[in-house]
């Protein structure tokens, strides 16, 4: 039996994907948070098999959970099932240490396909990322801008393309204004862009906004 962890706060997504699960004779979900808070103060006590995770939370970054179920919990499997479009954020979470990553525009048979896969020790993206991955990596070229910023350079250029406020990002992230300003400062070098104005146009042009 697969155990399951779900954790997505939109109460419409969760039941979804509950009564999907329910069809499968081989599948049981064991627990549920709406927040990173709430993963991290359950998932350890419901001894589940995967976390299916999402990664807008209310509360924390979802790559930000990510990692840090990854430090306490090594061994526990993540599929992201999120709402942000796998060619911007999948490699990212990959990286950060998820098994798989799943858009939530997919069927429900895929939902089921890719969570069987994780649970046997292996690894679950679309046929079509896959695809785009291998001419990556053929190539060697054609990088997006924002691909070569870190985790939480990509989260700050995030923020701003979502209209935030540098004083607004320093309160959110927990970090000083000035911090704030050398991630900006940083991006702005690696983009080869000059004001945030470019960069509010880029984040939306590449649908990157929070």
């Amino acid at each position: 039996m697969i155990k399951i962890f779900i954790a997505d706060d939109h109460v419409l997504i969760l039941e979804g994907v509950k009564k999907i699960l329910r069809e499968e004779s081989d599948m049981i979900v064991v627990g549920e948070a709406r927040s990173g808070i709430e993963i991290l103060e359950r998932i350890g006590k419901s001894d589940c098999d995967i976390l299916l995770l999402d990664l807008s939370l209310p509360d924390k970054p979802g790559l930000d959970v990510l990692k840090d179920i990854k430090k306490r919990f090594p061994h526990l499997h993540v599929l992201i099932l999120s709402m942000f479009p796998e060619e911007v954020f999948a490699v990212r979470a990959l990286k950060a240490g998820a098994d798989g990553y799943l858009t939530k525009d997919s069927a429900a048979k895929e939902l089921v396909v890719a969570l069987r896969k994780v649970a046997d020790g292996r690894k679950y993206v679309s046929d079509a990322l896959s695809q785009e991955l291998a001419v990556n990596v053929a190539s060697r070229g054609g990088r997006a801008p924002h691909e070569d910023l870190s985790d939480r350079e990509f989260q700050v250029l995030r923020m701003i393309g979502a209209g935030k406020t540098v004083t607004h990002i320093a309160a959110e992230l927990n970090v000083s204004v000035s911090t704030v300003n050398t991630h900006r400062m940083h991006i702005l070098e690696k983009m080869g862009m000059h004001t945030n104005a470019e960069l509010m146009h880029y984040a939306i042009e590449n649908k990157l906004g929070e």
